[in-house]
């Protein structure tokens, strides 16, 4: 009898994401082992970090990031297994944990706003350019002047499915999952909010990719 052919590994290159787990199953694992939870964390808190700091300010996003996980380990039994990318589900946690703040994010946009406007030779109590430290700020939040009076004047549903689709870098399947609400009214809302935008800004759009090219929604 001939012996059993014998196997030989190939030196086949593999990208190193082929064989990563994906987040459902994470979800899945932690079911029974609470500790896997972690991983979602190491894969999405700078990103839930960065979209809370450009919506409420770096102060608020430390608090908000940690609550949008504590409130998803909490709830990972309700998570829908058969969808493998939980950054919508986390989006729309964090999103929802925005929505109590919507005054706080209108002061804060319209706060943006105003200070951009301020002459660079005012100064404020402390003797330092009120200008040069609000613009700092705006800098580093990465927040347009022109474009945080626009978002401060668009309902919050609109600003909402415009800045999860924006900063979230949703596309609108994900957006609609994160907001529960159908596709086509995501993209209803973000025709409309980015028509409120280009009217507010002379045109322009920068929350836009160049090669986004929207189509008007229904509903």
């Amino acid at each position: 009898m001939s012996a059993p052919p014998r196997f030989e590994a190939l030196e086949v290159p593999v990208a190193a994401d082929e064989y990563a787990e994906s987040d459902a199953s994470v979800v899945r694992r932690s079911l029974e082992d609470p500790d896997a939870f972690s991983a979602l964390f190491d894969r999405y808190a700078d990103d839930i970090h960065r979209y809370a700091a450009r919506r409420l300010g770096t102060e608020a996003a430390d608090d908000l990031m940690a609550e949008t996980f504590v409130i998803a380990f909490q709830q990972r039994r309700r998570y829908d297994l058969s969808r493998p990318q939980a950054r919508p589900w986390l989006y729309g946690i964090v999103t929802n944990l925005v929505g109590g703040h919507r005054r706080a994010e209108a002061r804060r946009l319209r706060a943006l706003s105003r200070a951009a406007s301020t002459a660079p030779g005012e100064r404020g109590g402390d003797g330092e350019p009120l200008a040069d430290r609000v613009a700092a700020r705006v800098s580093a939040e990465g927040v347009r002047a022109e474009l945080a009076g626009a978002l401060a004047a668009l309902p919050a549903r609109y600003r909402d499915v415009l800045l999860v689709v924006a900063w979230g870098d949703l596309d609108y399947a994900e957006a609609a999952e994160a907001l529960g609400v159908p596709v086509g009214t995501v993209r209803s809302r973000l025709h409309r909010a980015r028509k409120k935008l280009r009217e507010a800004l002379g045109g322009s759009d920068p929350t836009r990719p160049h090669d986004d090219h929207e189509e008007p929604g229904h509903g």
